[in-house]
């Protein structure tokens, strides 16, 4: 079966972030993005999505997401 990928502004709707936080992301070796061969964009396939939204939901050690958004959240409030 054929992996699915989605462009960079699809995945960053899906994960609820800005392109440019994905761009970054990838620079830092966060969270990598596979290459069109054709055009050479960045593009997400569906199984790393769901690995980054696994993440997050059950707040994994691992990627610490789930406390870096509750951070990020705390500080919006306080502002």
């Amino acid at each position: 079966m054929s992996e699915i990928y989605f462009s960079i502004k699809e995945a960053a709707e899906i994960l609820g972030v800005s392109p440019l936080t994905l761009r970054n992301w990838d620079k830092s070796g966060k969270f990598r993005a596979q290459r069109h061969p054709m055009n050479n964009y960045r593009v997400y396939k569906l199984s790393a999505l769901e690995h980054i939204i696994n993440d997050i939901e059950s707040g994994t050690e691992k990627s610490n997401a789930k406390k870096q958004i509750k951070k990020l959240m705390v500080q919006h409030v306080e502002e």
